[in-house]
């Protein structure tokens, strides 16, 4: 393997429907994709006029979510944040995590050490 990997995010699969989320959305695991022994990472944009009813928490990994573009809100546990450009918020293992966009979308990228079957995932999570 070689030392670095050089990928645009938007030729890694979109796993978006493969999940449920309806158009207007993306969701690309690019840890395999950039071929990270260590490291998850994930590429995130919703359309606005959308909620995102999914959530999900890890067993072990802490992960670093950062607005890229647009707003919204973040749903840790039972509160919830506001959440705009460059906000960088760290979400500890075991706590549930979901964000949907604002009027305008959301672009995120969320990042942390990657452990094979950590934590769970409720597509129903944050109903509204």
């Amino acid at each position: 393997m070689s030392d670095y990997t050089h990928r645009n995010l938007k030729d890694v699969h979109n796993s978006a429907s493969d999940l449920g989320f309806r158009d207007g959305g993306e969701l690309r695991f690019a840890n395999e994709a950039l071929d990270c022994e260590l490291t998850g990472f994930t590429y995130h944009r919703v359309d606005g006029g959308q909620h995102v009813s999914f959530g999900h928490r890890h067993d072990e990994a802490e992960e670093v979510y950062v607005v890229l573009s647009g707003s919204g809100r973040m749903k840790l546990d039972d509160e919830v944040i506001e959440i705009g450009p460059l906000d960088a918020v760290r979400v500890a293992p075991r706590v549930w995590r979901g964000f949907t966009p604002g009027p305008d979308g959301i672009e995120v990228l969320a990042f942390g050490p990657h452990h094979e079957a950590d934590g769970a995932v409720d597509p129903q999570w944050w109903a509204e």
